[in-house]
């Protein structure tokens, strides 16, 4: 994968360019498979990082104490034109859990949680329709527990946690 902006790189992200914010457990994971998905195909950059919380700059220690409201999140900034939010969010739907509340597999916690951040009226409506499609056809017989919330205060992750996955293929 190319260096973006997580790395350092110089890309240069225009005007039109989009924001998806989602939590879905343990962020290397999530960051991971949607880079793996995504590369080339419209996202311009993916960022591991907190948000959702009530903390001021929380490290990732502070957030892993689930005391700062904060989740593992992700944030990506996308092309629109090339890749639509809806499809960003089907995929969050089809990889993760749902229907567990404050926990992905091992991961207890509330920063652990499923939650889609909007950051408009429109993808807050996406996410509601999005999500009704995947309670009606992915998540049948358990009900979905995602948060789905208004895009607050973000705050990146430290360097070491960006492409943790790719710098750490063991976790």
């Amino acid at each position: 994968m190319g260096l973006g902006p997580a790395e350092g790189g110089v890309q240069n992200i225009p005007d039109t360019a989009q924001k998806c914010t989602v939590a879905a457990g343990c962020f290397w994971g999530v960051e991971h498979l949607f880079r793996k998905n995504f590369d080339a195909k419209g996202l311009y950059d993916a960022r591991v990082g907190y948000t959702g919380g009530d903390t001021s700059n929380p490290s990732y220690s502070d957030v892993c104490t689930g005391e700062t409201g904060h989740a593992e999140a992700l944030q990506m900034t996308f092309d629109p034109s090339r890749l639509s939010y809806t499809t960003l969010l089907e995929f969050f739907y089809k990889m993760h859990d749902p229907t567990t509340k404050d926990r992905q597999h091992a991961d207890v916690g509330t920063q652990y949680r499923s939650a889609i951040f909007y950051h408009s009226p429109e993808q807050k409506q996406a996410a509601r329709e999005v999500t009704e499609k995947a309670q009606q056809q992915w998540w049948k017989s358990k009900s979905i527990t995602t948060e789905i919330l208004e895009a607050g205060q973000w705050w990146d992750a430290e360097t070491d946690h960006q492409l943790y996955l790719d710098k750490n293929p063991g976790g």
